[in-house]
């Protein structure tokens, strides 16, 4: 089969043929229909502090945003079956450790994230293997396009969980989205569905209006303002009652926590880079202070899943929405280099 595979570190992605995957007992395997083409990608190709990627081979597949076509069953599973369409969550989890039966699958002790560890080629393949499928194999409603499902991959998802199950945003709340790429561009339109006021941040006027599109009340373009913070706290009376990192590097996790009121809740949803490596040095006085809650968020519980799928079916959520443009298998090299400069505006999805 086809698929752009890993050949290094911050080396080309290569389109090559390589071995056809199988399915083990418990699995399935599934034939790519589309997959998005996430900043989490961009970071694991790099080798940044992310997952398991320092221990990639040449030849790994990337890609964790698929919808496809179940096309082999493994000898043990028992309620998925060939021609069923589905998506699957990124974190892929065993559904029987503390954290899945607690409802957390997302913090799985055995988690496998897709395409982001060198045991899981992902989805910028023409098939890909998924384990323990009976727990994460996500049947897609009828009226769920595939493209729609690549749109609301891990980085819908993620902003999605952040704000409805980790922090608290309610309707007329002031929310700050710090960075619009695409999970930033996700965190305003489900902000938004939610009924808050959202002000978002970005350096680029470009994204800054897709987020106005998506549902922003208020844009700060934050190469024009010289204090980000205080411009927040200018337009919200006060500061954000909710304040989202959605890029992962010093200057937006710091800002994000600094645009809140007292009693905010800040919510880590990017991941930092080399440069961070990991770390990221906190106004950790003012937050007692101000009592100002830091939550992180990756991916969202499996069981929870149905939830997006009922806003959209009564049309308060449009994933499709955010989705910028698709692209070939052929592209999906250029792409994700194009990250390197935040080259890419909402989200790009490889279609097959």
């Amino acid at each position: 089969m086809r698929a752009a595979v890993f050949t290094g570190h911050g080396e080309p992605l290569e389109i090559r043929e390589i071995a056809e995957p199988e399915p083990d007992a418990t699995g399935v395997v599934v034939e790519t229909d589309v997959c998005g083409i996430c900043r989490s990608d961009w970071h694991a190709w790099q080798g940044d502090p992310v997952w398991e990627s320092r221990g990639f081979e040449e030849g790994h597949v990337l890609g964790h945003e698929p919808a496809g076509v179940v096309v082999d069953v493994g000898e043990e599973v028992e309620h998925v079956r060939e021609g069923d369409r589905v998506t699957v969550p990124f974190n892929l989890a065993d559904g029987t450790c503390p954290s899945c039966r607690n409802a957390h699958s997302n913090r799985c002790d055995n988690r496998i994230p897709l395409g982001l560890a060198p045991e899981s080629k992902g989805a910028f393949g023409e098939r890909f293997h998924v384990p323990w499928a009976d727990f994460n194999v996500v049947p897609l409603p009828d009226g769920v396009s595939q493209v729609e499902m690549a749109g609301m991959g891990c980085r819908f998802m993620t902003s999605f969980h952040g704000l409805v199950h980790r922090a608290d945003v309610t309707a007329g709340d002031w929310v700050a989205v710090h960075g619009c790429g695409g999970v930033g561009l996700s965190a305003v339109h489900v902000a938004d569905a939610l009924g808050a006021n959202v002000v978002a941040v970005d350096l680029f006027d470009e994204k800054l209006a897709f987020a106005a599109e998506l549902g922003a009340v208020a844009t700060v373009n934050a190469e024009e303002v010289g204090d980000v913070p205080t411009e927040v706290a200018a337009i919200t009376d006060g500061g954000a009652d909710v304040s989202v990192d959605a890029l992962g590097i010093a200057e937006t996790c710091r800002n994000s926590i600094l645009s809140l009121r007292k009693g905010g809740q800040h919510v880590q949803i990017g991941l930092t880079s080399s440069e961070e490596g990991g770390e990221v040095s906190l106004p950790t006085d003012r937050m007692v202070l101000k009592e100002i809650e830091f939550v992180g968020a990756v991916g969202m519980p499996r069981p929870r899943y149905d939830e997006i799928f009922r806003m959209i079916e009564h049309g308060k959520l449009d994933p499709e929405a955010i989705v910028s443009e698709t692209v070939s298998l052929e592209d999906v090299p250029e792409r994700l280099a194009a990250m390197t400069e935040f080259d890419t505006t909402g989200i790009p999805v490889v279609e097959f």
